[in-house]
């Protein structure tokens, strides 16, 4: 087996844990809002949370970047400088910046200081799908 394929499998299966926390997270935040400060549901939804974030979505992350790293290394350098590769990093930084943006949510229910609504989650829920889709196209067809 090459070196290759199974940083390739490795790196999907890592993107998977990854996306699977990022989609469920929002929606633990719609059911959160319905709570109340102190309740047990409420202290609950903050164990549940930080567990999927520290547990989960954080190692999945770092995995998932330290293989797509390895995976351009193992195709060379010259890979970073075609458009596709360049436009996937700039939406993984941004799926980053989901993640992290999601973690300061997180910190927010737990002070009780979270002013958004669940209709807002319910929308944010959708972001990283939409980044997900473009960043699969680009994979598979790798446009100029």
């Amino acid at each position: 087996m090459s070196i290759y394929l199974l940083l390739k499998s490795l790196h999907i299966i890592a993107i998977i844990a990854w996306m699977a926390g990022l989609l469920y997270l929002p929606r633990i935040y719609v059911y959160h809002c319905q709570t109340t400060f102190g309740s047990e549901a409420h202290e609950k939804f903050v164990q549940m949370e930080y567990r999927l974030l520290k547990y989960i979505m954080n190692p999945a992350m770092i995995i998932s970047w330290i293989l797509g790293i390895g995976l351009i290394h193992s195709l060379g350098h010259e890979v970073a400088t075609q458009f596709w590769l360049q436009l996937k990093l700039f939406l993984v930084l941004l799926m980053s910046g989901f993640h992290g943006y999601l973690g300061a949510c997180r910190k927010k229910f737990e002070s009780n200081t979270n002013t958004k609504s669940e209709k807002f989650y319910r929308i944010i829920n959708e972001v990283p799908t939409v980044l997900m889709i473009i960043i699969v196209f680009l994979v598979v067809f790798k446009p100029i």
